[in-house]
């Protein structure tokens, strides 16, 4: 395990330059041209962290999010995964770049007795339209006329060719589990009946070369993504500068015209839902041979042939085969969102982390803070009555970014052996801070155990990235009341990498702080009744009032 003291110090200052960043954001909705095709397979949020949940602490907790952007009322048919495909989540514990564990998630749907539902009309036997005909209120419920159903597998070294061997449901001994109904609304699930009809779905899971069970759920969970998401992709349709004093003070004495955080910034939460893949697994069992540092993504890949069917039936609407491609990719928020290129959005998403070399020049020279300084430089200066010729870094290669994103930080989540490549890292020996006091700016906010040494959901991301973009680790950090310069860049390199930077959709671990247990995602929001649903752009966390504690 790694040593601590003033060198964890110094790494933890590093980010201090934030420690004014209003609460966060997640990662990749949407994000590649060919993934818009193939919703299924679209990976959005990676969250990585020793688990709080109380007694919990020897866990880690990985969160691998996918279906971005689900409409609670999106019937009939929902969010159902896609059987063809398989959904990963892999584990580099020595710092190589290459997966020493993976696990995959491997799903069969299946109609009731091969029918679906069905109806006597006038003495014939008819499948009903829907995938239910009445209240559900267990796992295999007769009215429920659709199934799935998936495997956990653990691969040990390469995932298409390492050992394979099957997880197993430690209560029933069985290698197949299953995945809840998404939250139809509250006449489906009756009397707020979802949460407990959701639990019964984690598993206690046996896994190979683990002595102590850990927990898997597969299901429907509320967006825990907050952005600014409309008014961010129509050229910052705002001005990106806190305009409080400080976040949530609303007294207007920052930034003139600057955005204030406000939850009607934010149009995702308590308006979505999403897919969670969630495990939790024993620290002992991932840590391998390495310093204690892991770093870890996730990803979905098809077949490489699919041939359209033209008699669809239910299990064989097409015919696919050949090897696995990977068609998403994720681990840290933002990557191919602000710093990918158009034309390698697809690349990046098939790409291993061992081939992020061939992109690192949109790290090394990124094109995000070009753009917010051709959309601002102007208005900037006739504000301010300043004359800045750039509002952008111009330190090239932007060392900074490197350091941020691909190599992690010295004595905080650094591996053993340093390979630069696009993981989320975590320190599985620093302990995990109870979800009370957890501080939405992670490292930055004195709280070592959140984001960037992995990522909770409470979180914030979308601020301490884009001032990272914009320069701030260039200019002296407070480390123990000293302002230390960190050689990375120097401050004239960063004319603007003091400004507090935010798209003013704010979130904090107190929003979810009714669901401080796996698998920390709060419940879907209903499809009905209408005034379950805050309005589109309302914003309104997932706050479920009357939600009972965990079994």
């Amino acid at each position: 395990m790694m040593r601590y003291g003033r060198g964890l110090a110094v790494a933890a200052a590093a980010l201090m330059a934030f420690s004014g960043a209003a609460p966060a954001f997640a990662s990749s909705h949407r994000e590649a041209p060919h993934i818009t095709e193939l919703r299924k397979v679209d990976g959005t949020d990676f969250y990585m962290f020793r688990s709080y949940e109380p007694g919990r602490q020897d866990f880690v907790t990985f969160i691998a999010n996918y279906q971005p952007l689900q409409g609670p009322f999106d019937g009939p048919n929902y969010y159902t995964m896609d059987p063809e495909a398989i959904y990963e989540i892999h584990v580099d514990n020595n710092g190589d770049a290459v997966e020493d564990i993976t696990y995959q998630f491997d799903f069969d749907n299946n109609l009731r007795n091969d029918t679906g539902i069905t109806l006597n009309i006038g003495g014939r036997d008819v499948p009903i339209a829907l995938r239910h005909i009445g209240a559900v209120t267990s796992q295999d419920d007769p009215d429920l006329g659709e199934l799935e159903f998936y495997t956990l597998t653990q691969i040990d070294g390469p995932r298409r060719t390492g050992m394979r061997r099957a997880a197993v449901d430690a209560a029933s001994r069985s290698t197949t589990f299953r995945k809840p109904f998404d939250f139809v609304g509250t006449k489906t699930f009756p009397g707020g009946s979802y949460f407990n009809y959701a639990n019964s779905f984690i598993y206690p899971v046996s896994l190979p070369n683990c002595t102590t069970l850990g927990r898997v759920f597969v299901g429907q969970r509320a967006e825990a993504f907050a952005v600014n998401l409309g008014e961010s992709f129509d050229l910052v349709n705002y001005i990106p500068i806190e305009g409080d004093s400080a976040p949530g003070a609303g007294d207007r004495r920052g930034f003139a015209g600057g955005i204030t955080q406000s939850r009607a910034n934010d149009d995702v939460i308590g308006t979505y839902n999403v897919t969670s893949f969630a495990l939790e697994v024993p620290i002992s069992c991932l840590t391998g041979t390495g310093n204690g540092v892991i770093g870890a993504w996730t990803t979905a890949s098809l077949p490489q042939a699919r041939l359209l069917s033209t008699s669809p039936t239910y299990e064989t609407p097409s015919v696919q085969g050949g090897q696995f491609v990977q068609v998403s990719r994720l681990s840290a928020p933002l990557v191919n969102e602000l710093v990918i290129g158009l034309p390698n959005k697809d690349l990046f998403n098939a790409a291993s982390p061992t081939q992020d070399s061939a992109l690192a020049f949109y790290v090394t020279n990124p094109t995000f803070p070009a753009i917010l300084n051709a959309l601002f430089r102007a208005p900037v200066n006739a504000t301010l009555g300043t004359n800045f010729a750039t509002l952008a870094p111009t330190n090239f290669p932007r060392n900074d970014l490197v350091a941020t994103f691909l190599t992690g930080i010295p004595t905080l989540n650094q591996q053993r052996i340093v390979t630069p490549s696009e993981m989320m890292r975590l320190n599985t020996a620093i302990a995990p801070t109870p979800a009370a006091t957890q501080s939405p700016a992670g490292v930055v906010g004195d709280d070592l155990a959140g984001y960037p040494n992995g990522r909770r959901p409470g979180d914030d991301v979308v601020d301490i990235v884009l001032r990272v973009a914009m320069g701030r680790l260039c200019h002296p950090v407070p480390i123990r009341g000293t302002q230390t310069q960190l050689g990375l860049c120097t401050p004239a390199q960063a004319p603007t990498g003091l400004v507090p930077y935010t798209d003013g959709a704010p979130i904090s671990a107190r929003e979810f702080s009714l669901f401080n247990f796996f698998p920390y995602l709060g419940t879907p929001i209903p499809g009905s009744p209408d005034e379950l649903r805050p309005s589109s752009g309302a914003g309104g966390a997932q706050t479920n009032a009357t939600v009972p504690a965990p079994s």
